[in-house]
C-alpha cells in the first residue's frame, strides 16, 4: 500500500478530516483520469484496478462513492467547466448563463480527446450513462425548467405552451451545435443570440383591439 493510504490513517482530529478527504477522493479522480489517458476503456476500469492503482484500498473508495458509475460521473463532473453561478438579474440572463456553458461543455469537448473518449464510452454503458443523467442532466433540466416557471408567473413567457417543450427550444439549438454537430461553429454571443430569438416567439401574445 502506497504512503497515500497510510497517511490517511496516521493523521487524527476531525479537524483535518475533511481536507484529508479531500486529497484522497482527488488522488483517486486523478488516477482514474490517468488511466483513461493511457487509453483503459472504461469497462476495464474496476474499483479494484483503481484502488490498486490510486494506492488505497477498495474500502476507501466505497466510503466516498457508491460504486464505479458514481466515481465515473465525479470523473467526468471534474473535467467539464462547472455549472454557472446564475446572475438572478432577469430570466433572459439566467437563460443565457445556462447556454452559455453548453457552449463552453461544447467547446472542451471538441478540444479534449479524453472528455470526448469518456462520453462516447458512457453512452455505451447503460449503467453509466443513467447514473450520468440522474446525476447531472437531470438536475440542470430542472434548473432550466424552473427559471421558465419563474418567467411565466412574472407574465414575461406565454402559457400556452408546454413548459418542457419550451425548454427545448431555449436549449435543443444549442446542443445539437455543441454535441451532435462537431463541424458547426460556437462563436462567442451565440447564447445571447439563441435566447433573444427564442424569446421573441414566447414573450406572450397582446389580444388585438376590440
Amino acid at each position: 500500500m502506497s504512503s497515500l493510504a497510510g497517511s490517511e490513517s496516521k493523521q487524527e482530529g476531525p479537524a483535518r478530516g475533511r481536507p484529508r478527504s479531500e486529497v484522497v477522493e482527488r488522488a483517486i479522480v486523478e488516477c482514474v483520469v490517468k488511466l483513461l489517458e493511457e487509453g483503459v476503456p472504461l469497462a476495464e476500469l474496476s474499483i479494484e484496478r483503481i484502488a490498486r492503482t490510486a494506492g488505497v484500498g477498495k474500502a476507501t473508495i466505497y466510503r466516498r462513492w457508491s460504486g464505479k458509475e458514481a466515481l465515473f460521473v465525479d470523473v467526468v463532473r471534474t473535467a467539464e467547466p462547472p455549472d454557472p453561478e446564475l446572475p438572478g438579474t432577469s430570466m433572459r440572463d439566467d437563460l443565457v448563463a445556462l447556454l452559455e456553458q453548453l457552449r463552453r461543455r461544447g467547446l472542451m469537448t471538441r478540444s479534449s480527446v479524453l472528455l470526448h473518449n469518456v462520453h462516447a464510452q458512457m453512452k455505451s454503458s447503460p449503467k453509466i450513462w443513467a447514473a450520468y443523467h440522474a446525476t447531472v442532466i437531470e438536475p440542470r433540466r430542472r434548473r432550466q425548467i424552473e427559471i421558465l416557471r419563474r418567467g411565466q408567473a412574472s407574465g414575461e413567457l406565454r402559457t400556452d405552451i408546454d413548459i418542457e417543450l419550451m425548454n427545448d427550444m431555449f436549449v435543443g439549438p444549442m446542443l445539437v451545435r455543441a454535441m451532435m454537430r462537431q463541424d458547426a461553429d460556437l462563436p462567442e454571443g451565440m447564447s445571447e443570440q439563441l435566447v433573444d430569438a427564442v424569446l421573441d416567439g414566447l414573450r406572450p401574445v397582446s389580444s388585438p383591439p376590440a
